[in-house]
């Protein structure tokens, strides 16, 4: 049997760090983020949704992600252990860039909000913001950049092109993985502030959501193939740190 790889064994462990996360969710307070049903009214017992939730993120998440995993490997991107990279490319670099990435979140809401009725965006409330950033940190991650990114650049470079034009399908799929990151983050908001349609959501509303999440998406994108996939984890969640947790809090 073929031993399993360093970098394989903490992707499994992430995964598994993944599901657990996401069943002790379900128990943890929502504030704003709470969907807008009394708890009687949930479609299942909370014991069923964190089961169902926990299967979701170790069977779909899990399974797209490793695919993901072995097709950056294909196309050279670095390994999430890559052992030509240290702790400082691996942990610190994305530790400063994701905390640059929230503080900036935090100047461009200030900004945005002062063009719209509805305020600052809302944060889950403590401890829920500290889990929920673990979640999003590894599971969209998982989504977007590890599967999304490698799964288009192997498909369009490698397969369609012959291994051809990698560098510009990569951004190409570093912007499409941006823009889907944005926009799947319209339904939480629509259900938040009560909007039935997308023509409700105010334009400076729009454009803040579509711009900040597009930022931290080209960044975790550029650092997932330049440093591995811990290092997209590591922007996504400090970023989100700074701009849930303590911003959150304060």
């Amino acid at each position: 049997m073929r031993k399993l790889t360093l970098s394989i064994k903490i992707y499994i462990g992430l995964i598994i760090t993944l599901a657990i996360l996401a069943a002790v969710s379900i128990y943890l307070p929502q504030g704003s983020f709470s969907p807008l049903l009394p708890e009687e009214d949930l479609p299942a017992a909370k014991p069923v949704l964190a089961l169902a939730n926990a299967a979701i993120m170790l069977v779909l998440y899990g399974g797209l992600g490793f695919l993901g995993l072995k097709l950056a490997q294909k196309l050279g991107f670095a390994d999430l252990w890559d052992v030509q990279l240290d702790n400082r490319q691996r942990f610190l670099t994305p530790a400063l860039v994701g905390s640059a990435i929230g503080i900036f979140f935090i100047a461009a809401d200030a900004i945005f909000s002062r063009f719209h009725s509805l305020g600052p965006l809302p944060h889950p409330p403590f401890p829920t913001s500290l889990v929920a950033s673990a979640v999003a940190g590894i599971g969209e991650e998982v989504i977007f950049r590890l599967f999304f990114i490698s799964f288009w650049v192997w498909l369009l470079s490698h397969v369609l092109l012959k291994k051809r034009w990698q560098k510009q399908i990569f951004w190409l799929a570093a912007l499409l993985s941006a823009l889907a990151f944005a926009f799947g983050h319209l339904p939480s908001f629509m259900v938040i502030y009560g909007f039935t349609q997308l023509r409700q959501i105010p334009l400076a509303l729009m454009g803040e959501i579509i711009l900040l999440n597009g930022i931290l998406s080209l960044f975790a994108a550029y650092y997932f193939r330049k440093y591995g996939f811990l290092a997209a984890v590591g922007i996504h969640f400090w970023a989100d740190i700074i701009w849930h947790v303590i911003w959150g809090v304060i």
